[in-house]
């Protein structure tokens, strides 16, 4: 969808102000940050996931439960097609992962800064 990094950034930025003005009470300092906050979590937590998955934690849980289903429902199953399903590791989108990973990076880096920012006023 955003192949620009810097767009995309820009975007979280202008949605970040978007949650700040909507959903605050008091406009001030520590309400933006508790909203670049919130977005920044989301993106922490896809982004680790992500990278919990390229390293193939779940692919030995995910080959388990097919083979499980493939025993237990017998099925005409000529080829056992349950070997053949990729992992998922080995469906893994890397550029998205790599932008994610610059978001999520980006953003905490911000928060961090508006937070010494924050506590030194």
């Amino acid at each position: 969808m955003f192949k620009n990094k810097w767009k995309l950034l820009l975007l979280n930025l202008l949605l970040t102000l978007l949650f700040f003005l909507i959903f605050s009470s008091n406009y001030n300092l520590l309400n933006f940050i508790n909203s670049l906050f919130y977005l920044s979590f989301i993106y922490i937590i896809t982004v680790l996931l992500m990278y919990t998955t390229k390293g193939g934690f779940f692919d030995g849980v995910t080959f388990g439960f097919r083979r499980f289903n493939s025993i237990m429902f017998k099925r005409n199953d000529y080829l056992e097609e349950w070997r053949d399903k990729p992992l998922p590791s080995e469906k893994f989108n890397a550029s998205l992962y790599q932008r994610l990973k610059f978001q999520s990076m980006s953003l905490l880096v911000l928060l961090i800064i508006l937070l010494i920012l924050y506590y030194i006023m």
